[in-house]
C-alpha cells in the first residue's frame, strides 16, 4: 500500500467550519460531538479530498495574513476554471474573508485564495501539483 496524506484541523467553532466546508462543496461523513458540544472528530469529503476537523482542544493561534498568505495553508485541486470562481464565491458568501479573487497565471492556470471563518488559508487552483506541465 502506497502512502497517502489527510490534512486534520481544529477550530474554535468546529460547527461552524464544518458548515462553511459544505458551502464550498465538501460532505460531512462522520462526525462524533463530545458531551460539552464540541466536535470531538469529523471528517469532510469532496472526491478523492479528505480531512479531519475537530474543535480546539487548546488556546491555538492561526499564523497571521501578511500580503497574500499566512505562510500555510490548504490548495484545493481544481479541474475547471469555473470551478475556481465558483467555489470562491460560495467560500466568500458563507462568511470567508478574500485574500485574492480569482485570476489567471502567467502560467497557464487560474487561482483564488481566501481566508475561511476561522482562518484558515484556503487556495483554490487549476495547478495539479505533481503532474508534469
Amino acid at each position: 500500500m502506497g502512502a497517502r496524506l489527510a490534512a486534520y484541523l481544529s477550530y474554535r467553532d468546529a460547527p461552524a467550519a464544518l458548515e462553511w466546508m459544505t458551502a464550498i462543496g465538501f460532505t460531512v461523513v462522520r462526525r462524533s460531538d463530545a458531551d460539552d458540544g464540541t466536535v470531538a472528530h469529523a471528517e469532510v469529503r469532496c472526491d478523492d479530498v479528505v480531512l479531519m476537523v475537530a474543535s480546539d482542544d487548546a488556546g491555538y493561534v492561526h499564523p497571521p495574513l501578511v500580503g497574500r498568505s499566512t505562510g500555510s495553508g490548504l490548495y484545493l485541486v481544481l479541474d475547471d476554471p469555473a470551478d475556481v470562481d465558483d467555489r470562491y464565491a460560495r467560500g466568500l458568501a458563507a462568511g470567508g474573508t478574500a485574500v485574492f479573487a480569482p485570476e489567471d497565471t502567467e502560467w497557464g492556470t487560474r487561482r483564488a485564495r481566501l481566508l475561511d471563518p476561522g482562518g484558515q488559508e484556503w487556495s483554490f487552483g487549476t495547478y495539479a501539483p505533481g503532474v508534469a506541465w
